[in-house]
């Protein structure tokens, strides 16, 4: 059995967990820490780089030590440190990440560096145990992608954002209405309130073959139509935001759908599992409609579950138990990186 401690500081969750992998490759989670730092950044409507950052160094610290504790473990009977090294704020994956090879060094462990996006393409393997090849449609803050998972390390992405990730466009959406922030809870909850056919957005790139996603002109067409109402009413709030959901409802399942034949077609014998992850992944109307589109397809539609979709520290641990299993370990020049796409995430043993 392996155990990996898996530290996760990439954006405003400061996380850690340990994760057993038992020799039949299931995955157990013996303890899952996230700290959130909404609070902290609630009054600027966003995620302040430094503030993250100096939050993940108090923090950090007392985190490993609960995951730790309830796991009922030490840092003696660990396989290996796994860290996310990006992408992601550079600031918060340098603690992380730092922090990683501080213990390793100290404690003679191999050293894993977790590629973000990755973690969330294996999560599902964690939560249930999917095998390969897999469809999967990555909805998070920073990043909106449909990925051919083929193997660990073997991923080439199908479409993705030109501009706007799908969680960014959310919380901006939120913030030109004045809601709260997390933006996508608030634009959901005001949503279920709307009439989504009062005003009439556009679904950009709908007509377009390829599988790219674009938001930015949706948002711009939001506070066209909010300026047209002004000054705007609760009532006008939320038949914004139901207009603005029901926009992205339509793109994202006219894109699966798509994204689901390119599967079905270039893998005939293999089954269709859809697999759906990051923090969007949770908004329910967005759910409801990638399960009608699935059921459409006779594919599986696989969500983690909401504690595992939005960043944390199991998943770290996971992606480093998988790489562990396969050798695939890093050495302590492994450098953080802002920018990291997923494709450029090949098994290399270094160390």
């Amino acid at each position: 059995m392996t155990l990996i401690l898996g530290i996760e500081t990439s954006c405003d969750e400061t996380a850690a967990a340990v994760v057993r992998r038992h020799e039949d490759g299931r995955g157990e989670i013996l303890s899952n820490i996230v700290r959130s730092q909404l609070s902290e950044h609630a009054d600027f409507g966003g995620v302040v780089p430094e503030l993250a950052a100096r939050a993940h160094v108090v923090h950090l610290d007392r985190i490993i030590k609960a995951a730790l504790d309830g796991a009922g473990t030490k840092l003696d009977d660990l396989s290996a440190i796994a860290a996310t090294a990006g992408p992601g704020l550079i600031g918060g994956v340098l603690v992380g990440l730092t922090t990683a090879k501080a213990i390793a060094a100290a404690r003679a462990k191999p050293l894993i560096a977790v590629n973000h996006l990755e973690a969330h393409a294996l999560t599902v393997r964690l939560t249930h145990g999917v095998g390969f090849p897999y469809l999967m449609l990555l909805v998070s803050g920073g990043h909106s992608q449909f990925v051919l998972v083929e193997g660990v390390g073997r991923y080439t992405v199908w479409g993705t954002t030109i501009d706007d990730a799908l969680g960014e466009a959310f919380d901006k959406a939120a913030k030109l209405l004045g809601l709260g922030y997390p933006g996508g809870p608030e634009v959901e909850k005001w949503a279920q309130k709307g009439d989504s056919r009062r005003f009439d957005l556009p679904r950009p790139l709908l007509k377009e073959k390829r599988l790219d996603f674009s938001f930015s002109g949706l948002k711009t067409a939001l506070r066209l139509a909010a300026e047209s109402v002004a000054p705007v009413s609760d009532k006008d709030i939320a038949d914004l935001c139901a207009s603005f959901q029901g926009a992205v409802t339509d793109i994202v399942s006219a894109r699966s759908a798509a994204a689901l034949s390119r599967f079905a077609t270039e893998n005939p014998n293999t089954q269709l599992r859809f697999v759906v992850a990051g923090g969007v992944a949770a908004n329910r109307a967005i759910g409801a409609a990638l399960q009608a589109v699935t059921d459409a397809a006779g594919a599986e539609l696989i969500v983690p579950p909401p504690v595992l979709c939005t960043d944390n520290g199991a998943m770290v641990a996971w992606a480093g138990a998988e790489r562990y299993a396969l050798g695939a370990f890093d050495g302590f020049d492994v450098a953080a990186r802002p920018r990291w796409p997923l494709e450029e995430t090949p098994l290399m043993r270094t160390a």
